[in-house]
């Protein structure tokens, strides 16, 4: 028998802690982005490659009386014009939503039943009719332009409130007042009572803007179809390909198996990038049909157009408190605006993701949400960094400093009086869910010491100086991450001595190589730098959840926890036979199989080496590779307190956050670097919605935020100094104690930014103003009001 080292590694031990969770363990993948070595979809060319281009509709809602392609057809390069009879007659099925949403009478959400191209009607400025595939992208491009058509036009509608009523126009036959879902949540009559017995109730209109999600990599695919086997494949930048798979191969009407979807490096998401979308049903049917690769690449100013927006809504918000300022009741009513079509979740942040998030960190008893999700004339709604979840808490941010003026109550008093106290939890809060784990009184107070709330007066003061307004606003958060899922945990020792890591998550910025490698590192043992990850082949990756509702590192981590235990249990069966020991005399630890009470050992990584080439006798596993997926992963509730200063020059309306301060309790924090980086975006994100974002429509249906010239968004001077501060509380429903990071930035900037301008504009008696706060609206806003005397 082979000699083997001691069971203690000194070189091994330090690198776990070094590498370890916890510790903020640079990006494996900046190097490669950061020196313009990265993969994304537009980089690949395929042999004999096409070129495809969408014609669109410049009609905001018409029908379609005519489409001649005929010019277009005898153009040069051109190999094939379709329209949307060719893609019925492939007999595709239509794009829908897959959310299991209900009407309050119990019937399901209604469908638009979307065609890849318009056949009867269109319903946007930017709808899609016919597509043209040519030889270069150019002559692609000028013959769509040959495309002749002939659409009657008809009157359109932008307004979700005003679609939905009486005598509006009618996108669809079968769909009412353009409601496709009247959503409730509640007990009517319970609610009711309590604001009859409320001692003050406030009431507060909100406007949450509809804003374009605009990535840097545009929306890309390239297409290939394989006719012996039958097999479609997209290369198409996504946030999981298993749902993406399982939703096209619906979509095409085949077998999952003849659809293989591959996702290179993605240039962000946030949400927008994880639904089918029609150019990829197009450009399928072109490669099949030509026997050739053909690309689709957009462009800034189209998918203005046809990539999905986010937020857009119209709430009416109340909150009933008794005479001391708890609150008894919560009312939330309104419209959601989805666009022309329903698709993909959309509907389900405009509705159900409101009353998840809403009851927040506070002990709301009763809480209700009717909310109409309305069609318009307008670019289909979609999933936007948080969907849902910091829209929802931007409401109740609102409500509780507009109740704590009304009632004269200290805005902070009035927060604490409502938390939830760490000895209620687990709390069942009124959106139906039990928060297992917080100390939101604390982390509260954290955020107060570290943004030296005490001595803001004392800036007040200095800003007055200088003839700025300055305002400061202090907001808590709390989300419910996504939906309870299985993720796959695929763990292989490669020839090469590294070892692969297949998971269903996809990483689109995130950062997931680096912390998935320290949670399997410390897990095994492995050398950090020995582990890959593989997230974007279908072929490989056969389950999972996909990236999306900060789930990833639970999802993922929580696979890999398990994963590890199974590794480890086939491990100590081969040790034992390589150590000609007894299996229940292994034990496992720092990457190392020992004889108990020995100093006889082996390394895993040299374990799985030996396997190679080794004859075993049955009942020995032949390696240490484990394909393993979880079941259902709860979700969690992150949580925090952010704090935002801003500084008004009341000449001009300009509005710069000059503080900003954020303590969180996102449970065991795998990579602190990571986490802060995501903080970081979803709090600039933040910004640029409650500062200057903002997707507008003339009346006709007409968008004038079409391109960076109409459509701003936050530059780096537009980011103050943040400061990141952490007070965590580990989940106990997965075996890491992470709660997710992703979207928080937004969750928690939106209200803290709008209620502390709301503070500076106080100067002038302004009580209320909606999102983006342009110069001109603040501007505005200080002309209408009323200074205060000196």
């Amino acid at each position: 028998m082979q000699d083997h080292t001691p069971s203690a590694s000194p070189d091994n031990a330090i690198a776990m802690q070094k590498f370890g969770v916890g510790q903020p363990v640079r990006r494996k993948e900046d190097d490669t982005l950061v020196r313009g070595k990265g993969r994304y979809t537009d980089d690949f060319v395929l042999p004999k490659q096409a070129y495809a281009w969408m014609v669109r509709s410049s009609h905001a809602h018409g029908i379609i009386k005519d489409i001649n392609t005929d010019a277009a057809k005898a153009m040069p390069g051109v190999l094939g014009v379709w329209t949307g009879a060719d893609l019925v007659a492939a007999n595709y099925n239509p794009l829908t939503s897959g959310v299991p949403l209900k009407n309050r009478d119990g019937s399901p959400l209604l469908q638009t039943n979307r065609p890849a191209l318009a056949t009867d009607r269109v319903r946007f400025v930017g709808d899609p009719i016919a597509f043209v595939v040519a030889e270069t992208a150019a002559q692609a491009r000028d013959a769509a332009e040959a495309v002749e058509l002939d659409i009657e036009p008809l009157p359109a509608v932008t307004d979700a409130a005003q679609a939905a009523r009486p005598g509006a126009p009618q996108l669809y036959d079968h769909i009412p007042n353009n409601t496709a879902l009247d959503y409730h949540f509640g007990d009517s009559e319970k609610i009711d009572a309590a604001f009859a017995a409320a001692a003050h109730v406030t009431k507060l209109d909100i406007v949450n803007s509809r804003v374009a999600v605009a990535p840097m990599e545009p929306r890309a695919a390239l297409a290939s179809y394989d006719g012996p086997s039958q097999r479609y494949t997209l290369r198409v930048p996504t946030q999981g390909v298993a749902g993406n798979k399982a939703t096209l191969a619906g979509i095409l009407n085949v077998p999952a198996e003849k659809v293989r979807i591959i996702t290179g490096h993605v240039g962000g998401s946030f949400g927008m990038k994880n639904v089918s979308y029609p150019e990829y049903t197009c450009i399928l049917y072109a490669a099949k049909t030509l026997s050739r690769p053909v690309k689709w690449t957009d462009e800034r100013s189209t998918s203005f157009l046809s990539d999905n927006h986010g937020r857009s809504q119209l709430i009416h918000g109340e909150l009933a408190l008794d005479a001391d300022g708890r609150f008894l009741a919560l009312r939330i009513s309104g419209y959601g605006n989805l666009g022309a079509y329903v698709a993909g979740v959309a509907p389900m942040p405009l509705s159900l993701s409101i009353g998840k998030n809403i009851a927040s960190v506070y002990r709301t008893p009763l809480l209700s949400i009717d909310i109409k999700t309305v069609l318009t004339n307008t670019t289909l709604m979609g999933a936007y960094r948080g969907a849902g979840r910091p829209e929802a808490n931007y409401y109740m941010e609102r409500l509780i400093d507009r109740a704590a003026d009304e009632m004269g109550i200290d805005r902070l008093a009035l927060r604490k009086r409502n938390f939830v106290k760490p000895a209620q939890l687990p709390f069942a809060a009124a959106s139906g869910f039990t928060y297992d784990s917080g100390d939101f009184a604390g982390v509260f107070n954290k955020a107060l010491e570290v943004a030296d709330y005490a001595n803001f007066p004392k800036r007040r003061k200095e800003s007055r100086k200088q003839g700025k307004l300055r305002g400061i606003a202090v907001g808590s958060y709390l989300e419910v991450t996504a939906p309870p899922r299985g993720e796959l945990g695929r763990i292989t020792f490669e020839i090469d001595g590294t070892v692969k890591l297949t998971t269903g998550t996809l990483d689109f910025g995130q950062g997931h190589a680096t912390p998935f490698a320290q949670v399997l590192s410390a897990q095994l043992g492995v050398p950090f730098e020995k582990i890959t990850l593989e997230q974007g082949d279908s072929d490989q990756v056969w389950t999972g959840g996909g990236t999306g509702g900060s789930r990833s590192i639970t999802a993922t981590g929580s696979a890999i926890i398990q994963s590890s235990q199974l590794v480890i249990a086939k491990g100590k069966q081969v040790a034992a036979h390589f150590l000609e020991a007894s299996e229940s005399d292994i034990e496992f630890t720092n990457g190392r199989f020992t004889i108990a009470g020995t100093d006889r050992s082996i390394g895993i990584m040299e374990l799985a080496e030996r396997l190679r080439d080794a004859k075993l006798p049955d009942g020995v596993p032949a390696s240490l590779d484990v394909d393993h997926a979880t079941k259902d992963t709860p979700s969690t509730f992150p949580n925090g307190c952010h704090v935002a200063e801003v500084e008004i020059d009341p000449d001009t309306g300009v509005v710069q956050v000059v503080r900003y301060t954020g303590v969180n309790d996102f449970g065991t924090i795998v990579n602190p670097m990571i986490v802060a980086g995501q903080l970081h975006g979803g709090v600039v994100q933040g910004i640029g919605q409650a500062l200057m974002e903002e997707v507008r429509y003339d009346a006709g249906g007409q968008p004038i935020t079409g391109s960076f010239m109409d459509y701003a968004l936050p530059r780096a001077e537009d980011a103050p100094v943040m400061t990141i501060g952490d007070h965590p509380s580990p989940t106990k429903t997965n075996p890491l104690g992470t709660k997710g990071c992703g979207e928080a930035g937004c969750a928690g900037s939106l209200a803290t930014i709008t209620n502390a301008v709301l503070d500076a504009l106080s100067d002038y008696g302004v009580k209320q103003i909606d999102m983006p706060l342009t110069p001109e609206r603040v501007w505005r806003a200080i002309q209408n009001g009323k200074p205060k005397a000196a």
